[in-house]
């Protein structure tokens, strides 16, 4: 049987270009939300989750962090879409012919230039791949959309012009995620370890907590905290670390951490992607 990645989002999303990218043997399975998502890869409606987790210009999706600990999955594999946003229509509609496009409100700006130059008018759409499927559905020829080259080819779009977005660093790096853990070495680029944690309640202690990594030659890439439990007193952090919990390093530093900390979950091993460098 084939087997199934959950995303969020319309076919042709740019987390179903994630999918196809890193998983093209699998059927991709779209979500409403990051929820149900989670839901299906939990009741076994999927097999994997493919699930975003920050943007090189937005910083981190909203609340994501918080729900990776509660899902109950863990994480095998990371993956990175460059976001390139492409401009596409009917068939047989020119750009002279457009007067408006619809987009997800994060892509509009992103492609101010190229708009303005042409004089095109932007609107905020729920979803960039929703706002290319209407299109198609409604034979709007007036009308463009922003989205992927997948968006196009899912609903029999015409590409105007590709790749106009302004600025060509924007990527979103995404986290693979499976009911269960896989602990074994793989990949070829080193490997990445993803844990959450809470420090004790004593003077100092995460500086102390991060010791054990800086005296080990650990490698830290992520830190980010959010409030649990609606206290403001009450801290979770989120790290990401270069290594594997065999390491000697990491497990002379990891142990130290846990002295410091009243919680300490991994969430996940996986193999380090090598469009990090």
């Amino acid at each position: 049987m084939t087997q199934r990645i959950a995303f969020q989002g319309e076919l042709g999303a740019y987390s179903h270009e994630a999918c196809r990218d890193a998983r093209p043997d699998m059927e991709a399975l779209p979500c409403n939300s990051f929820e149900d998502v989670i839901e299906a890869v939990r009741s076994k409606k999927a097999d994997l989750a493919m699930l975003p987790v920050e943007n090189t210009t937005y910083g981190r999706v909203a609340d994501i962090h918080r729900m990776l600990p509660e899902s109950g999955l863990r994480i095998v594999d990371e993956a990175f879409v460059r976001v390139h946003i492409s401009l596409m229509a009917m068939p047989g509609v020119q750009i002279e012919d457009l007067d408006l496009v619809r987009a997800h409100p994060v892509l509009i700006p992103q492609a101010a230039d190229f708009l303005n130059r042409y004089g095109i008018k932007g609107e905020a759409a729920a979803d960039s791949a929703g706002a290319a499927a209407e299109i198609a559905a409604n034979k709007e020829m007036t009308v463009g959309a922003l989205a992927s080259d997948l968006a196009a080819e899912t609903n029999g779009l015409h590409i105007l012009a590709r790749h106009i977005e302004d600025h060509a660093h924007n990527t979103t790096r995404f986290l693979i995620m499976s009911r269960d853990a896989d602990h074994a070495k793989r990949g070829d680029h080193g490997m990445m370890t993803t844990f959450v944690f809470q420090v004790r309640n004593i003077p100092s202690a995460l500086y102390k907590a991060m010791g054990g990594f800086a005296t080990n030659g650990v490698n830290m890439t992520k830190l980010e905290s959010y409030m649990v439990g609606g206290s403001f007193s009450a801290t979770q952090f989120y790290a990401d670390i270069e290594g594997h919990p065999d390491d000697p390093a990491v497990q002379r530093a990891m142990e130290e951490l846990d002295y410091f900390t009243d919680m300490l979950e991994i969430l996940g091993t996986y193999p380090r992607d090598p469009r990090r460098d």
